[in-house]
């Protein structure tokens, strides 16, 4: 049997139509399947690589740590240097009052973290979120997802969840002081990037100050310069009580965190005792990956080219087939009228060299999400292939 055949007899599928491309190497913003064909890679693994594909000083960073050690304890026992040493270097890059770190192992988890610990220090249950938001797939964030249709074949799920429309006057009318927390995207991805007024994001801030409902950003995806900010709630002026990151926080390698002030994160280590606990969130090689890649973001100071080339993308990509652009730093939808012609566009892009897909509850936008190191060479090029690829799709 094929490599092919083995990954669908013995890898749990996740839907019936996987894309089946064998990937062998990957470096920048271009992947190679077992053929030797190119692929410029607009996804990024799903803004995970933000810095491109086998960075040399991440690459460094693991060897280092694991000639040092892995896995020697659960979190939060003994002290890790990678743990402490990425932690600080995040804290040093946020507002004062979110200086207490929690690693977990992805960005779901970080969700459960972050609502246990809202309804442990407000002693409230319920919780408002939104609809057609995104915050992982574990049972806790499933039952914020925004989607019935995702929701409904897994029930029963959390009491006390409240779905409102994104950027609603409903949504800030509703809260009060029976809510734990809001959660939220402050840029929503998985709608087609969808971006709230500046207002109605100071409005549900400021309500929730009033109410003492913790407010909760969900970063996994659009943290760590996706927007041309190292984190999205910079546009705002605001800061959430509670950072959730995952995604591009690792570097490539499995890690994701909740973020909030000491006093609050405090509450998780007593009555009871180890209130939330993990055996691999935060390893070591993860973390030491994560901070390589920070510093390397920094370093190079990868946000100040964002809006350049998000323009760019935006500017290339016209034709009548695309009846809409929208675009947050270099995360970009392209609206179709339909998930049929989407999905035509997209396979045909990957056809030709050009690795993309759809988004989660707007099945007829192309995600674009590419590393931040992609040049502008390799944007116009993907810009000629999708432009190909409607015009084909166009004539069919």
């Amino acid at each position: 049997m094929n490599q092919r055949q083995l990954f669908l007899q013995n890898v749990a599928q996740t839907s019936d139509a996987p894309l089946a491309l064998e990937i062998v190497k990957a470096q920048d913003a271009t992947m190679w399947d077992i053929n030797g064909k190119a692929y410029i890679d607009l996804i990024s693994g799903i803004s995970v690589c933000n810095i491109g594909h086998s960075n040399p000083d991440v690459i460094q960073a693991i060897k280092h740590q694991v000639d040092q050690y892995m896995h020697i304890m659960v979190y939060g026992e003994l002290i890790q240097s990678p743990q402490v040493e990425y932690s600080t270097n995040i804290i040093a890059q946020l507002p004062q009052q979110l200086n207490s770190v929690y690693f977990t192992n992805s960005g779901a988890e970080a969700t459960e973290g972050a609502m246990k610990l809202a309804k442990r220090v407000t002693g409230r249950t319920n919780i408002l979120a939104f609809n057609n938001s995104y915050h992982g797939s574990t049972q806790g964030a499933l039952s914020v997802m925004g989607s019935e249709y995702w929701r409904n074949a897994f029930r029963p799920l959390l009491p006390g969840i409240t779905h409102v429309d994104y950027g609603s006057s409903e949504a800030i009318e509703m809260i009060d002081d029976q809510f734990a927390c809001v959660i939220l995207e402050p840029i929503q991805a998985e709608s087609g990037v969808t971006i709230p007024s500046v207002q109605w994001m100071q409005s549900l801030s400021k309500k929730c100050k009033e109410l003492g409902v913790l407010l909760i950003f969900d970063e996994i995806q659009t943290g760590f310069g996706r927007t041309g900010k190292l984190f999205a709630f910079e546009h705002f002026n605001i800061v959430p009580d509670i950072l959730l990151l995952g995604k591009a926080l690792g570097g490539g390698m499995p890690l994701g965190a909740f973020i909030a002030n000491q006093r609050l994160m405090n509450t998780l280590t007593n009555a009871p005792i180890l209130g939330h606990i993990t055996t691999f969130g935060g390893h070591p090689v993860c973390c030491a990956a994560g901070n390589a890649a920070l510093n390397f973001l920094l370093k190079k100071n990868l946000m100040s080219g964002v809006d350049a080339k998000s323009k760019l993308f935006k500017t290339k990509l016209a034709h009548p087939i695309i009846k809409n652009v929208r675009t947050m730093g270099l995360l970009i939808s392209i609206e179709f009228d339909s998930f049929e012609t989407n999905k035509k566009v997209i396979d045909a892009c990957i056809e030709m060299g050009v690795f993309t897909d759809w988004f989660l509850f707007a099945s007829n936008y192309m995600r674009i999400s590419p590393p931040l190191i992609i040049s502008n060479e390799e944007i116009e090029r993907a810009c000629e292939i999708i432009l190909s690829a409607c015009e084909k799709i166009s004539k069919m």
